[in-house]
């Protein structure tokens, strides 16, 4: 048996790690975190200095039996989880959970997976750091305190079912915010005017300073070009520096990668994830810009080896964020001599977007040269043209090389060597219809973004802050494409103003994040009753005490003491006071009826009602349709909704209706539920009673292809064909059946024994 026993966090990593080590040690992983706060309200002893209670995940269980009897055979346990607070504390956990002594364990972090950093790694080792680990504590402490409490309120006052977080919530209120604004912008329309001159065998494209904020303006202006004499009014050129930037943090590889690569901030942090597992790049989860001496060294050996000495420049970039210490180094690669590597194309692209910044961080100023040159116009107004020169590439050198690249770097077109008064020929003239724009929607990087600015949330919290408010149903990603937009182009062609109308997609929100209706009503709801949790300066002062906890400057239960005390007050009072928060809006008035139809939101989410509540005869209710909102939908669109469902018919002496769900139209009879697919040319306009009971009829004969077997009268244990084959049902969780059984043959005894020995990570709920 290995005298040695490495704990990392992930699998992919302890293979690489066990090569570099030799046979005297065993190295394996914890995948991730082994404890957590136990579930319900014994999680936290608030009474006695909010005191946690952790248990073993249930999914970590059989992990940490293996890793307690491997760490019992050995003389020595390494704990190598990750180099973060997180890292630290899981490193803590498993300290915990396996019972080591002292003298047993030793700590050890790297922040990139080579063979000299994990040697260098093994020869320093330190204690677990309890400041680290007491921040840590701190933070899934308190979001459980805020989740825990606040969840019911929300219940209780809003809709059932809902959950509420500390920085969630305030992620969300930046959406909600955003979209108020653009809902509040006044689009006004405006002409911008560019034009194509001549002067000898060269062309210069320029655009007038001044936009016109009408059609007859521009008309005017373009009408009056027709005789004018262009000529060159001033040329000047002067010399310009570009400066690389700072190497990647977490936030600012999220936002390229959204940018450049078109990737979700999840989708970055697993292929980062992946590429720093293989050993390519450094640890992914950081808000420092610092390279260390050993990477600025290496980068300047490999810029003077494939570029020249004079394309080096040592730089040392300072970090904007104060709190920064979630690691020691920016994101680089391990090895500057591997300008690229050979893997998946994700993994490929990502690890480009990484080396360049890092080896451009350490490379020289770019040299240019900007051109301006200002054309004279009639009624006053004045063309400019501009652009620029390399006169020494640079930094530019390794964004210019590439085909991949239009990159970071916008480097405009050459201008001819025109002369002050030199005389131009106005080739052509455009006058284009422009809108102003609202403010831009945030999408994941932009959001990012944001939050750092405002110093809420820290490198490893991004991600899964963004993926839950989309889980939680207070955000979704826009789908829609944008609709079409009529402008106008005036053109002076041959001495003639021309008039076009064109066209073009605007509004497109694909992508985009958007508030749900229960995400802003939850928001509002949140500003009233809890206005210091959802203040941007409050939550990022509680993010600056985590960071004072760390440094062991602060005892994170005063702390927690602190927050505590008015919060759980402001709890109780909304509880005992406020009303219940529906977002209602009156539509109007029901012709048929002559009773006010509202939209709100209900206990089942976003819906229209017709009457009162305290009506002789009951209120109807009808839910909305997944792209309708209860801020913008009319009262013709709501009272379509109680058209539906209709009964077309019976069959077996029954009602057939057809009604419209959130997902779409379909055909109901009892409990059985058939899709309306509009692709076998079916709407629920033209469904006959006729139509209905073949779709009924074939749904039958496919539920009945798909049972194998049945056990019990209550249809818990069921054998099934699926789309990938044989499974077994019970209750709500399905289980792979193992290879060469023939489903049929087996028992109820056999398929109880195959769910309890499903092999890991098979079972699916």
């Amino acid at each position: 048996m290995a005298k040695n026993l490495v704990i990392v966090e992930s699998p992919a990593k302890a293979k690489t790690i066990e090569k570099y080590l030799g046979k005297d040690f065993i190295v394996k992983s914890s995948m991730g975190h082994v404890r957590d706060l136990a579930k319900g309200d014994g999680s936290i002893d608030i009474d006695h200095d909010f005191t946690p209670k952790y248990i073993v995940s249930t999914d970590k269980k059989k992990v940490i039996t293996e890793l307690k009897k491997l760490a019992k055979e050995a003389e020595m346990v390494w704990l190598a989880s990750d180099e973060d607070r997180e890292g630290e504390a899981i490193s803590w956990h498993l300290k915990e959970a396996l019972d080591l002594k002292e003298n047993k364990y030793k700590r050890i972090t790297f922040n990139e997976i080579t063979k000299t950093a994990i040697l260098s790694a093994i020869e320093n080792p330190r204690e677990i750091d309890s400041d680290l680990v007491n921040a840590q504590q701190a933070r899934r402490i308190l979001d459980r305190l805020v989740g825990f409490e606040l969840s019911p309120v929300l219940w209780r006052k809003v809709k059932p079912s809902l959950s509420a977080g500390r920085v969630q919530s305030v992620a969300v209120r930046l959406i909600v915010e955003k979209e108020l604004e653009i809902e509040a912008f006044k689009s006004t329309e405006f002409y911008r005017t560019d034009g194509d001159f001549v002067a000898g065998g060269s062309k210069v494209k320029a655009r007038l300073t001044n936009n016109f904020d009408k059609e007859e303006h521009a008309n005017k202006f373009l009408s009056a070009c027709a005789s004018h004499d262009f000529k060159v009014m001033a040329v000047s050129k002067k010399p310009a520096k570009k400066s690389p930037t700072a190497p990647f943090t977490t936030s600012t590889l999220q936002q390229e990668a959204s940018l450049k690569l078109g990737y979700s901030v999840s989708r970055t942090m697993t292929v980062a994830q992946k590429l720093y597992e293989a050993g390519h790049i450094t640890y992914m989860r950081t808000d420092s810009v610092n390279l260390s001496e050993q990477a600025t060294t290496a980068a300047k050996r490999e810029i003077e080896s494939a570029y020249g000495k004079e394309y080096h420049e040592f730089r040392k970039f300072k970090t904007r964020s104060a709190g920064a210490q979630e690691a020691h180094e920016a994101i680089r690669p391990t090895d500057f001599s591997k300008h690229a590597i050979t893997s998946d194309s994700d993994e490929e692209k990502l690890y480009q977007l990484i080396w360049k910044r890092a080896i451009a961080s350490q490379m020289s100023d770019a040299d240019l040269e900007r051109t301006t040159i200002k054309i004279d116009a009639p009624m006053g107004e004045e063309f400019v043209a501009k652009g620029e020169v390399i006169k020494f590439d640079g930094f530019l050198k390794v964004y210019l090389e590439s085909k991949l690249d239009d990159e970071e770097e916008d480097v405009e077109g050459l201008l001819p060597d025109l002369k002050e008064g030199e005389k131009l020929n106005a080739e052509k003239i455009l006058s284009t219809q422009r809108f102003t724009r609202p403010p831009a929607r945030y999408v994941e990087a932009s959001l990012v973004k944001k939050l750092e600015e405002l110093g809420i949330g820290r490198p490893s919290t991004y991600a899964p802050t963004i993926s839950t408010i989309q889980k939680r149903g207070y955000v979704e990603k826009g789908e829609k494409e944008g609709v079409e937009r009529k402008y106008n182009v005036l053109s002076l062609s041959n001495g003639s103003v021309n008039k076009e109308v064109h066209s073009e997609k605007s509004g497109s929100d694909k992508g985009k994040l958007i508030p749900t209706d229960i995400g802003r009503i939850v928001t509002e709801f949140l500003i009233e009753h809890f206005g210091k949790i959802m203040d941007y300066g409050f939550t990022a002062s509680v993010e600056k005490e985590f960071d004072d906890i760390a440094q062991g400057m602060m005892q994170w239960t005063e702390m927690i003491r602190e927050f505590y005390g008015p919060f759980h007050k402001d709890v109780e009072h909304t509880i005992e006071t406020s009303e219940r928060a529906t977002g209602e809006r009156v539509l109007g008035v029901d012709p048929d009826s002559g009773k006010n139809v509202y939209a709100r939101i209900g206990r089942f989410g976003p819906m229209v009602q017709i009457g009162e509540q305290e009506d002789e005869d009951k209120p109807k209710f009808a839910s909305l349709q997944k792209d309708q909102s209860i801020q913008t939908i009319s009262l013709e669109d709501a009272l379509e909704l109680f058209k539906f469902p209709k009964v077309i018919g019976q069959f077996e002496g029954k009602d057939v209706k057809v009604n419209k769900g959130r997902f779409g139209p379909y055909v109901q009879i009892d409990k059985t539920f058939v899709s309306i697919k509009e692709a076998n040319g079916d709407t629920m306009e033209s469904m006959t009673i006729e139509r209905a009971i073949e779709l009924i009829e074939a749904k039958r004969e496919e539920d009945k292809n798909k049972v194998i077997k049945i056990f019990d009268e209550n249809n818990d244990v069921q054998l099934l064909n699926g789309r990938y084959g044989a499974y077994l049902k019970i209750g709500k969780n399905n289980f792979r059946l193992p290879k060469n059984v023939e489903p049929s043959e087996l028992t109820y005894e056999q398929c109880i024994e195959i769910s309890e020995n499903q092999p890991k990570g098979k079972k699916k709920k």
